[in-house]
């Protein structure tokens, strides 16, 4: 069900990403026009992250990704009814609000229901579905797009929305309420909760301390330098392709390979740290192996820039998105790991909020610069490239420095790894 959600999530945004350039070529937008619109998302997102992470340890998990489901499914439909940049600057706004309920919510529910050794398979598979709704929705929304025009393509999201939100209240309870859950595997996951932590497995503390945590800045420093890159990816590369002088119904293929690649990097990054801890290795290790290994991987972006062929750059991005996606598993994994139960949501929204101005601050400066190189043929993102291979490996370096045992570990504030 959290995949299923994460897929629709991303095929609502990617609606934008796929159709922008041809509601740049209609509404006259420019690249810096497009950056602010995508602002405007980021805006919400980022504040969204860390109010909806904390809404949702207090409201729980089932209602809060119900109301955030039910909420982002109506704007999603209400965007056909747009006129103008204001109004999509506004509707992108309030998706946003609705749609940063996700990550906080479904890493909240992976800590309610997996031991330590399944989460960050479970987590893989769940932010997996990023990577299968960035695939998937070129192949949804290109045909009715291309048949009946942008309007109806943006409720197509909006009505999956809806059918998911049907099922999640059917089938989603906490461990401790759920019929169909034996008494063995209850006991196996309820007595985690409390190992090593003070308190108990609901305890809530403020944000100011989780702030004095150096694990909390390691877990925000995770997402605020990967998820800027994946958001270029996402929300820039059918323009990036088009800069290179490759047209996308040729190079569909070149869409299509980073977000399968970035699916298998996911469940490798979930798969190979859990047989790590099967192996042995203590928890902080597999962890950072990942991390290590996706830091080093997304360096791949930059030779992209000597080439215009459109299967190379598709190859290298393919690379580099798995290797994020190895990253991006640890880095949504590291609050369930870390914390108790009642700070697990606040503690990813906070980390997802680093990401959110993260990525304005990306997207404010990749709508300038690539105005600006626009007479550099097939080069005019080169810069923002390199810079995107980079940033992630900083990210792995603070990690490997502050997620670590300190004594607020010996004094029960967060878990050992």
């Amino acid at each position: 069900m959290l995949f299923a959600s994460t897929v629709i999530n991303y095929i609502d945004r990617q609606t934008l990403a796929l159709l922008a350039p041809y509601l740049k070529d209609s509404y006259r937008w420019t690249n810096a026009d497009y950056a602010n619109l995508l602002i405007s998302f980021r805006v919400a997102y980022t504040v969204g992250q860390t109010v909806c992470g904390r809404l949702i340890d207090r409201v729980g998990t089932r209602r809060g990704l119900s109301l955030s489901v039910f909420w982002y499914s109506v704007v999603s439909i209400a965007t056909s009814f747009v006129r103008g940049f204001s109004g999509f600057v506004m509707i992108r706004f309030l998706l946003a609000a609705g749609e940063s309920a996700n990550w906080p919510g479904a890493t909240k529910a992976v800590s309610e229901w997996f031991p330590k050794r399944e989460r960050a398979l479970a987590t893989a598979l769940f932010d997996s579905g990023s990577s299968m709704g960035g695939a998937i929705a070129p192949f949804l929304i290109l045909p009715v797009y291309f048949r009946w025009g942008w309007r109806p393509a943006f409720v197509l999201p909006g009505i999956l929305g809806f059918v998911w939100l049907w099922a999640w209240r059917r089938m989603y309870y906490l461990p401790r309420e759920h019929s169909r859950i034996d008494p063995a595997e209850r006991q196996m996951i309820l007595g985690e909760e409390t190992i090593g932590m003070a308190g108990s497995a609901e305890t809530r503390f403020p944000w100011s301390a989780l702030l004095r945590l150096p694990q909390t800045w390691g877990t925000i420093a995770a997402k605020a330098l990967t998820d800027p890159v994946w958001f270029f990816i996402t929300d820039w590369f059918p323009i990036y392709l088009l800069a290179k002088g490759i047209s996308l119904k040729s190079g569909l293929i070149a869409i299509w390979i980073p977000f399968i690649a970035a699916d298998l990097g996911n469940f490798f990054g979930g798969a190979a740290s859990g047989y790590l801890i099967k192996r042995g290795w203590p928890l902080g290790a597999a962890r950072k192996a990942l991390v290590v290994f996706g830091g080093i991987g997304v360096t791949l972006l930059i030779p992209t820039i000597f080439t215009a062929n459109p299967l190379v750059i598709a190859l290298l991005f393919g690379l580099a998105t798995f290797s994020y996606g190895a990253f991006s598993t640890i880095a949504n994994v590291l609050p369930s790991d870390l914390y108790a139960g009642g700070s697990v949501a606040s503690v990813s929204g906070l980390s997802g909020t680093g990401a959110g101005i993260g990525t304005i601050i990306a997207f404010k400066l990749i709508g300038h610069f690539s105005d600006a190189n626009r007479a550099l043929s097939g080069h005019s993102f080169d810069k923002i490239i390199v810079v995107a291979g980079l940033v992630p490996f900083v990210g792995m370096i603070l990690v490997l420095l502050l997620v670590r045992n300190t004594r607020a570990t010996e004094e029960g504030l967060v878990r050992a790894i």
